[in-house]
């Protein structure tokens, strides 16, 4: 547990979504972490333990895309990038975990955004 309670208490959401949520091969699970200045999200299948596809506001083709935007707006992007990647992959369900944050903002953006590309959770 973290000194910070405001961590804490993320931790506690996040250890309770994560005992519900777990992703498969055939529908993979859709992790968003929100840092203060970026968004990243992963799809993993837990079942193999691997990453099948990562997308960030850091990442190399979406870096000069999200310049001068709003966060919101950068999210909304990830989303989307995340989401022709998994339908590059042949897969369009995913299990979507908000990993502790509260659905609004930044994560709601980034899932409208997968939701715009095809993907449904």
């Amino acid at each position: 547990m973290a000194n910070n309670p405001r961590l804490a208490a993320r931790e506690r959401r996040q250890a309770r979504v994560r005992k519900k949520v777990l992703g498969s091969g055939a529908r993979p699970r859709l992790c968003v972490f929100r840092s203060a200045a970026h968004i990243y999200a992963q799809l993993i299948d837990d079942g193999r333990g691997v990453t099948l596809a990562a997308r960030s506001t850091l990442s190399p083709d979406l870096r000069e895309a999200v310049k001068g935007l709003k966060k919101t707006e950068k999210a909304r992007l990830v989303g989307q990038a995340i989401g022709q990647a998994i339908l590059a992959q042949g897969l369009k369900e995913v299990v979507f975990d908000r990993n502790g944050f509260l659905y609004h903002g930044r994560v709601k953006a980034l899932s409208e955004g997968a939701r715009a590309a095809g993907l449904t959770f």
